[in-house]
């Protein structure tokens, strides 16, 4: 009993040093925008700018007050694109792969805390894995960039370098913060609406980035066998591809209608698989339906997948909920998927974060609504991109003022971390009683 003791008041240390470990990139980041060489015409931005700058690039979600490209210097932008690749890969998993490179022993508290920060099932093999990912991210982010380099190079000229490595980084890591506020601010890369070389570069590095670290190693160790993968693995696998092809196919046919063939197809791939995580935009959001709208809205809480660069709700929570339903339409009493019966405890997960994440979108909307004038659809766009980590916007998030932009924060960081690892570092840990309470049924639905 005191072992079980121990070992859940280790996980609680974990996540509240992973929660610190955040905290402290954001404040650092936010004090060195401050620098007035950090902005393009060498004066000090405010704190209250350059916090929710600092906020918004760690927590890999791309809503910004200032344009990237126009306010911001090259030391600011690298900042900011630092700030993006510590807060996409994980503050505890760059910080322990430089103890390794140091030579230093890694104890038991310190896997402890890794293997929190990436959601690996197990303990064993942690090291190496933090390893295998920081590896293959440096790998990624590098082919991304020299894809992208002719174009950019070609567009921008020898700042198509400095291009190319920023929006590479930027889409793997799912954060969404462009430099193309040098053609319009806030543009994202409208530009490229009808770039098919350019769509399908981006759409790759954001799909790689939030599909799971531990999805990487299940197609490294077993290739195209996808039935030696692991259940999670499967989960992750057949839901992202769902929700890529489900909202592809509504904004093809009720969206983008008016547009060619080609740049329907584009635009209508883009927008589902940047929905999610991303938040780059090819296309107006604003001229959106309201069904539309709400469609994004949706996937922008679901997010990506967990032990990933992405935030929201994740995937595998989805797909549990999903499952579960199934389950009591079906009257049994198991939640099954592929053979293997999910954990109750999982399932009881699940629907707490569904609970916790739809709780926080429609209050905080609700208090920005009455704050600031605006129309509730909106200010629901708005928050559930903070909380996804997403960094869609309808253009209200510069106009915000000083409460709307805290709660928006606060979102962000509640996103990236994860609803469970606030909770969980907030609450004092609790043993299990063995004693139970007597039973008594409720009628629901």
């Amino acid at each position: 009993m005191e072992l079980k003791n121990r070992l859940r008041q280790q996980s609680t240390m974990s996540f509240q040093v992973i929660i610190a470990g955040f905290m402290g990139l954001i404040i650092v980041g936010a004090l060195l925008l401050m620098l007035p060489i950090a902005s393009k015409d060498r004066t000090v931005t405010s704190f209250s700018d350059t916090l929710f700058t600092a906020v918004s690039a760690t927590c890999v979600t791309g809503l910004v007050v200032r344009d990237t490209a126009t306010h911001w210097s090259m030391f600011g932008q690298a900042i900011i694109l630092f700030l993006i690749q510590i807060g996409g890969m994980g503050v505890i998993t760059i910080s322990m792969a430089i103890v390794r490179l140091s030579g230093k022993k890694i104890g038991l508290w310190q896997r402890s805390t890794m293997q929190e920060a990436i959601s690996a099932p197990q303990l064993g093999g942690i090291v190496k894995f933090t390893g295998f990912i920081i590896r293959t991210s440096a790998i990624i982010e590098l082919v991304g960039a020299l894809l992208l380099l002719p174009v950019f190079c070609k567009e921008f000229g020898l700042m198509g370098i400095w291009y190319a490595v920023f929006h590479s980084i930027s889409a793997f890591c799912n954060a969404g913060f462009d430099l193309m506020g040098i053609r319009a601010q806030f543009s994202s890369l409208t530009s490229f609406y009808d770039s098919v070389y350019v769509n399908t570069v981006i759409c790759l590095m954001i799909v790689v980035g939030g599909i799971s670290f531990m999805t990487w190693g299940d197609i490294k160790e077993n290739k195209l066998s996808f039935k030696k993968y692991s259940l999670q693995s499967k989960i992750i696998l057949i839901t992202s591809g769902v929700l890529i092809l489900l909202p592809a196919l509504y904004f093809f046919i009720f969206e983008y209608s008016a547009l060619p063939i080609k740049d329907r197809i584009l635009c209508s791939v883009f927008q589902s698989i940047t929905t999610r995580t991303a938040g780059f935009n090819t296309t107006d959001l604003s001229a959106m339906s309201d069904t539309g709208k709400v469609v994004m809205i949706a996937l922008m809480l679901v997010g990506g997948s967990p032990g990933s660069t992405a935030g929201g709700m994740k995937t595998t929570t989805v797909a549990v909920l999903f499952l579960g339903a199934i389950t009591v339409f079906r009257r049994k009493n198991d939640v099954q998927c592929f053979n293997r019966r999910l954990p109750e405890d999982t399932i009881r997960s699940a629907g707490a974060i569904f609970f916790i994440y739809m709780a926080l979108v429609i209050t905080t909307a609700s208090i920005i609504c009455r704050i600031e004038g605006l129309p509730i659809l909106t200010c629901l766009f708005e928050t559930g991109s903070a909380i996804g980590t997403v960094g869609l916007t309808l253009g209200i998030t510069p106009t915000l003022s000083a409460v709307s932009r805290i709660l928006l924060m606060f979102l962000m960081f509640f996103g990236r971390l994860g609803g469970l690892t606030m909770i969980y570092a907030a609450l004092p840990s609790c043993t299990n009683d063995t004693a139970k309470m007597p039973l008594e049924k409720i009628t629901v639905g």
